[in-house]
């Protein structure tokens, strides 16, 4: 189904889909793209898990705006996350995706549970820290989109894993305590809806 974005989300999703992607990104993003439209055209389930060591920053921004991308285009993908530490989903991270426009509710204090809504007609994607392997993560067969270079490089099997596909992106967390951190983060944010939204652009969910 395509849903329709939130309106505050929706002029997001135009001005990141106008960034350009340099072409050696595109090159990596070309790997995820054919393993989708794959399952697509054999009609299995499309399972996508993207990996961070610690699933508190750059994974959990992939997670969302992959399934926010799928979502809009009407390809039938499932996006999880996790990690190899649990640790929470970065404040810093969520204040990021509310700027974007997407509505958010919390539930509990130690590793809270985060709903992220970017439609009126699409259930919430459910963030929290958790391994990845966790049961909410109940894909038996999926892509581990490797998000980081440490959960990368550490992380040499991970059971389930039909594909293993590098996309790793800087870790904002440099930043954070600094001048720049909202707009860091925002950026990275941004670089990754741009590039969630050309992969499924790209799939011929026809």
């Amino acid at each position: 189904m395509n849903v329709k974005l939130l309106p505050g989300l929706a002029a997001t999703v135009e001005q990141a889909r106008s960034l350009p992607i340099p072409e050696e990104r595109k090159e990596s993003l070309r790997v995820l793209i054919g393993y989708i439209q794959s399952k697509l055209v054999a009609g299995e389930d499309i399972n996508l898990n993207f990996i961070c060591t610690h699933n508190s920053r750059r994974s959990q921004f992939s997670q969302i705006w992959a399934q926010t991308a799928a979502d809009y285009f009407g390809v039938p993908a499932d996006c999880y996350s996790g990690g190899v530490e649990v640790t929470e989903f970065n404040e810093r991270a969520v204040q990021s995706i509310k700027r974007s426009g997407f509505r958010v509710t919390k539930k509990g204090t130690e590793n809270p549970v985060y709903f992220i809504f970017h439609s009126d007609e699409a259930e919430p994607i459910s963030a929290f820290s958790k391994l990845f392997d966790d049961p909410i993560n109940k894909a038996q067969r999926f892509a581990a989109v490797m998000t980081c270079a440490h959960a990368d490089e550490n992380c040499p099997f991970i059971p389930g894993t039909e594909n293993r596909i590098p996309v790793r992106y800087e870790d904002p967390k440099k930043y954070d305590g600094t001048s720049e951190e909202a707009s860091r983060y925002d950026e990275r944010s941004m670089q990754i809806a741009s590039e969630m939204f050309y992969v499924f652009g790209q799939v011929n969910s026809q």
